[in-house]
This record gives C-alpha cells, structure tokens and sequence, in this order.
C-alpha cells in the first residue's frame, strides 16, 4: 500500500509543480516578441474603424470652404446659338440665326452676418470632429487592449485546463489500481472518472474561447496572435477617483466635442438671423450677340450690324419685407437646437463621470482581488497538500482530494481573470481620462502620426473649383489571408515572465 501511495505522488508531484508556475506567473511568457505596442500599432495603422473616422473628417474640413465660397465672387458664362426656323408673320429684317454670349461676375458686399457666423459654426464642428476621432482612437485602443489580454487570458486557462485534465488522469489511473486491490470502493472511482469527464469539457470550452479571443484580435488588430508578451504596467494612473474625474472634464474627447458642437449651435442661431437682414452685392456682365451674317437691311443694298456687345455693372440691394415667418422660425429652430446641443454638454459630462468613476472602482476591485487571490492559492496549495497527506491514513476520501483540486484551479483561473480584469479596467480609465492616444502611448517612434489639423489646413482656404484629391484607395488591411487560429498554446522554454514595453 506504501508503495503504491508513493508511486501515486510520484505521477503527480511534476503536475503539481506545473499548476503552481502557472499560479506564479498568471499571464504567461512566450518566446517570441510581440507585444502590446505591436498590437496596438496594427490597430492605429489597419483598423477600418479608425481609418473611416480619419476619412470622415476630412469630409467635415471641407465644410468650411464650402461656407467661404458663400461670400466668394462667382462666375457664370453661357453661350446660345439659335436657329431661327420659321419667322412669325409680322417680323421684319429677322435674322436666320444667331449666336450669342455672356459672362456674369457677381461679388457679395452683405449678408447680414450669415456667411461669417456659418464658417465659424463650421470651424467649430472641424474642431468637434478632431475630438470625436481622438474619441475613436481611444475606443479602439482599448478594444485592441482587451483582444489583447483576452488572448493572453485564453491561453492561461487552456494551459490550467490542460493541467487539471492531466491531473485528474492520473488520479483516475491511481483510483482505479486502488480499486484493484481493494483499497477503494467503486464510488471512488466513478467520483474520479466525472470529474475527469467534466475537466475534459472545460479544456474544451478554454479552447474555444481562446479562439474567439484570438479572433476577435485578428479582428481589431489585422494581425495574427503570435505568442503575446505580458503587457508593462500602465502609466499615468491616477492616485483617486476625484484626481481621474478632474483629468476627465479636461481632456475626454467627448466632452470637448459636445462642448464644441454647442459653441458651434450659438452661431447657427445668428445665421438663421440673418435672413430678415438686406443683401448687397456688386455684379457685372458682358453680352456678345452675333447674327452670322442672317440679318436683312431695311432696304436692299443698306447694310446693318450683324454683331453687339454690351457691358453692365451695378449694385443690388436686397431688402427682405415679408417672409411667411420663415425667417422666426428657422431661428427658433436653431435655438432650439442650441439647447439641445447645450444639455448634451451636460449628459455627456454625466456619462464621462461615470465612466472613470466606474472604471476606478473596477481597476481597484480587480487589484485587491489579485492580493486575495494570491492568498486563496497559496491556502488552496496547502490544502490539497494536507488533504492528500490526510487521505494516505484514511482521513479523508477521494471525493475532498477532487474538491481541493478543484479549488485551487478555480483560485488560480480567478487570478489570471482579475490580472486581465485589472489591466483592462486601467486602461479603460486612461481613455476615459483622454490619456490613451497615440501619443501617450509612445507610438510615433514607430512612424509619424495621422494628423488631422494637416489635412484641414490643406483646405480651408482653397478657392480653385477645378482643384482634387486623387482617388481614395483603401488604407486598412484585409485578414482574409491570416489562417484561422487554433488553440495552441506556445511553447517556452523560459519561465521568467516577458518585459513587453510600449
């Protein structure tokens, strides 16, 4: 019976030592180098998300000289032949054709404040989109942190899972050579047997959900999971709630872009104004006529002009006296709309105080569940240890040895969900703070940044109507070509955790 005791311990002393290094290291360390900073470079240069966003802002630069050419001079030349193919009866001297020509040039002096109060409401929503697409970088890093940790999760419980499975075949092996010599009932080994069934069920579904991790990376990043570093810690983390609150209504993009879009809804208020106000413009125009020859003298032999030119200049007042209303009313739309754009300020101030008030508490719960833990585990190792030293004198049956393996799986699975939890809710503040942007996160050494204000600068006082941009061609990657992921774990002969940096 000794002997068969320490044959047993024997089998399971290499997979003991196997579930604690995975206790000890939580996130594993791969071999090769990808890190963090490689993932969320693919997702700042690849996502189709974010390169839609860059491209829809460009659209929103174009709105403010669309308002300029509004208080533009403007051009307009026409030409007309006429074929004069039957005269009326009374016509005298008509010609038989004619052809003529004309060129309007008009240049607006006022009006009443409406081009000006349009091209700054347009600015100001410029200004308003430039922080909805620092908004969406922020949303996507964070969505390419939590592919990214969720892979590293993945492949932590598969190798738990995989390791309780191979624990639970030993023990079911051992049962079953007890039974053989009487040592243990048929309950005992059935006892061992499901819960070997059961462990087997769980590495299955670890390993479908790893799949999905890996995917959903694939997805954000356009880049195939290829053995993930753990992270580095996250910098800049607030030392309160109130200091990451404080930091918020300063710097989170939504919120500027709420505020934005309410300064820009005071001036379309005054543009809608401007419609009870007079216009003024100066004009002038040239018109060529030329009868080809067509016209008939008034007597044969006489002669006439077969060609003319006139010139006209002058100035127009427009004075608008009776409207139906329409003026009133488009002004207390817009100030109606005003007020909403105003109290979406305030909701959207709420939200981002939720926001990082939340995500605090999740970053801090999740840290305080790691320490508890790592109490659990080192008391879960402990208890297993005794309860098989126990059961070796008859103290304690198979059915506890199952039930403390269990809970030191369990201890171990929570603590690699709360490191994921932990750095996850973390950056989750950061971006709620406004502090997890391409630049905060170090990624201009690694190539020159998209800069929107470049692009509004390029257009924002062009005049020429005949001037464009070459045809867009598609900036994001397909993943078509990466080959769907398994759930492998890789390989790495170092158990000293990776150092990834930023």
């Amino acid at each position: 019976m000794d002997l068969l005791i320490m044959t047993i311990r024997a089998r399971l002393k290499p997979l003991l030592l196997a579930g604690a290094g995975l206790a000890a290291c939580a996130l594993p360390a791969p071999a090769a180098a990808d890190t963090l900073r490689d993932a969320l470079n693919g997702a700042y240069r690849t996502n189709p998300i974010l390169q839609s966003a860059r491209a829809q802002q460009r659209a929103t630069d174009e709105t403010v000289p669309l308002e300029k050419s509004a208080g533009r001079p403007n051009a307009t030349g026409s030409v007309q032949y006429v074929e004069f193919v039957k005269q009326s009866s009374d016509s005298q001297f008509a010609p038989s054709r004619s052809l003529g020509a004309s060129i309007d040039l008009g240049v607006p002096i006022y009006s009443g404040g409406a081009v000006k109060n349009s091209i700054k409401a347009a600015e100001t929503r410029v200004e308003a989109g430039q922080a909805d697409l620092r908004g969406t970088e922020s949303s996507i890093f964070t969505q390419a942190v939590a592919a990214y940790m969720d892979v590293i999760r993945g492949e932590a419980l598969v190798q738990l899972s995989a390791n309780q499975v191979d624990v639970l075949t030993v023990n079911s092996q051992a049962t079953s050579d007890r039974f053989e010599i009487g040592d243990l009932t048929r309950t005992d080994v059935a006892q061992s047997q499901a819960r070997l069934a059961i462990a087997q069920g769980d590495l299955r579904s670890a390993q479908a959900n790893l799949i999905s991790a890996r995917e959903d990376y694939i997805r954000v990043t356009g880049m195939a999971p290829d053995d993930l570093q753990p992270p580095p810690p996250l910098p800049g983390l607030p030392a309160s709630a109130a200091e990451a609150v404080a930091t918020a209504l300063d710097n989170n993009p939504d919120l500027i872009a709420a505020r934005e879009r309410a300064d820009a809804s005071r001036y379309d208020i005054d543009v809608a104004g401007a419609g009870r106000l007079p216009k003024v413009s100066v004009f002038t125009g040239s018109d060529y006529s030329n009868y080809l020859g067509s016209l008939d003298g008034p007597a044969p032999g006489v002669s006439v002009s077969q060609s003319g030119l006139g010139v006209q200049a002058g100035v127009q007042v427009s004075i608008p006296i009776f409207q139906g209303g329409r003026p009133a009313a488009l002004q207390r739309q817009a100030q109606a709309r005003s007020a909403a754009a105003q109290e979406n300020v305030i909701a959207a101030e709420r939200d981002v105080i939720a926001q990082v008030r939340s995500a605090y508490s999740s970053w801090q719960a999740a840290n305080q569940i790691i320490d508890s833990t790592q109490v659990a585990i080192e008391a879960a190792a402990l208890s297993l240890e005794g309860v098989r030293a126990e059961s070796t004198v008859g103290n304690r049956t198979i059915l506890d040895i199952l039930d403390a393996e269990q809970e030191l799986v369990a201890a171990r699975a929570q603590l690699v969900t709360a490191r994921r939890n932990a750095y996850v809710a973390g950056f989750s503040l950061l971006a709620a703070m406004g502090k997890a942007e391409a630049r905060d996160l170090g990624l201009d050494d690694d190539g020159p940044l998209y800069d929107p204000q470049i692009n509004y600068d390029r257009v924002k006082n062009k005049w020429w109507d005949w001037e464009r941009d070459p045809d867009p061609v598609v900036q994001s990657t397909r993943t078509v070509d990466i080959p769907a992921p398994g759930a492998d774990i890789p390989v790495n002969d170092d158990s000293t955790p990776g150092s990834g940096v930023y």
